[in-house]
């Protein structure tokens, strides 16, 4: 059930605005500080998944491995995707505690 409350936040963040998806859009989002959180997903290629998680332990930014590609775009309204920001604290805030309860 957790699952289904991270990936409605997710799709209200989209449409909201307030999040980018793919590589590049969402390094250029870490590297210049507006995200907030940042989901790379389950079965992105272990080459995907050290890039970001060396960037956002450099940038000092939330990282989640999270469902797969096409559960990702999913929730997204769009193709599949391997990463995703999420540019407002809210929404990452909301979005890492049902990630975290999911988690224990």
């Amino acid at each position: 059930m957790t699952g289904n409350i991270v990936l409605s936040l997710i799709g209200l963040a989209t449409k909201a605005g307030k999040t980018a998806s793919g590589e590049f859009l969402t390094e250029r989002e870490v590297k210049s500080g507006k995200a907030a959180l940042v989901i790379v997903a389950g079965d992105a290629s272990e080459n995907t998944k050290k890039k970001f998680r060396n960037m956002c332990d450099y940038y000092k930014v939330p990282i989640y491995f999270y469902e797969d590609k096409d559960t990702l775009g999913h929730a997204m309204g769009k193709q599949f995707r391997a990463s995703l920001a999420v540019l407002d604290e809210g929404f990452a805030k909301g979005i890492r505690k049902h990630l975290d309860t999911e988690d224990s």
